[in-house]
């Protein structure tokens, strides 16, 4: 294993959806691996079409901040902004890669703490104006309750609506065989741990790269021997598969 191929003669097992594998894909890839693209969720709309967030962002001059928590959710918020928003509504991304779609579409954000994940968040929300203040939280239709429960603990009258569905598709049963061949699966979200665990049969591999502390918790739930990336983001994970090749 050379310094500028660390992953070189590993296979790697890579679970995002389609349409978001391509960057780290290429990353692992240039560092020698040879990745196994397996799919095992797929972006939807939301079952009401995207109705419900249409008529969120329509009335965002209502809402102090608006939260989004991956970069699918900031693409379809970002899609949905047409004209002026107004000078005080305030953005906030749960990390630098969910923040982008904003960025790209001209809107300023004010908020990205420096652990992307709903906790590091929680520590850097401002509290509620006094009289309080409205919070528009644009996520996916199955997340965990941390974020909203913590904002209105705080103080926040917090408004969730659903951005988009991650659903389950058809998978390539010849990759799936490779697969589980593999040296290492490499994780970006609690929803594809599981969904790939249950195409696989268990831990197999039996070793995960995972992105950040959910998705590690629930790999080393369901037995797998688990390398937690820091920081919690794409290049975080690339970094952390490395450090893992080289042990």
């Amino acid at each position: 294993m050379s310094a500028d191929l660390p992953l070189a003669g590993r296979t790697l097992v890579v679970t995002r959806a389609t349409d978001q594998a391509g960057t780290l894909s290429a990353a692992l890839a240039a560092r020698g691996a040879q990745v196994v693209e397996l799919p095992v969720i797929a972006v939807a709309d939301p079952a009401d079409g995207g109705a419900a967030l249409a008529s969120a962002v329509a009335g965002v001059a209502a809402y102090d901040w608006v939260v989004v928590t991956s970069p699918n959710g900031a693409r379809r918020v970002s899609d949905r902004l047409a004209g002026t928003v107004p000078s005080d509504t305030r953005f906030a991304a749960i990390g630098p890669r969910t923040a982008v779609p904003l960025l790209a579409a001209g809107l300023a954000v004010d908020l990205i703490p420096d652990r992307a994940v709903a906790e590091g968040l929680l520590e850097e929300f401002p509290s509620p104006p006094d009289g309080g203040g409205r919070v528009l939280l644009a996520r996916a239709e199955v997340a965990r309750d941390l974020l909203p429960d913590g904002l209105r603990a705080a103080g926040w009258d917090v408004d969730v609506v659903v951005a988009y569905r991650n659903v389950e598709p058809d998978s390539d049963p010849d990759a799936l065989a490779v697969a589980r061949g593999s040296d290492a699966v490499v994780f970006t979200a609690e929803s594809t741990v599981r969904r790939y665990t249950a195409l696989a049969g268990g831990p197999t591999p039996s070793d995960a790269v995972c992105i950040g502390p959910v998705s590690a918790g629930v790999a080393r739930e369901l037995g797998y021997r688990v390398v937690e990336a820091d920081p919690h983001s794409v290049e975080g994970l690339v970094a952390a598969t490395c450090s893992w090749a080289s042990r």
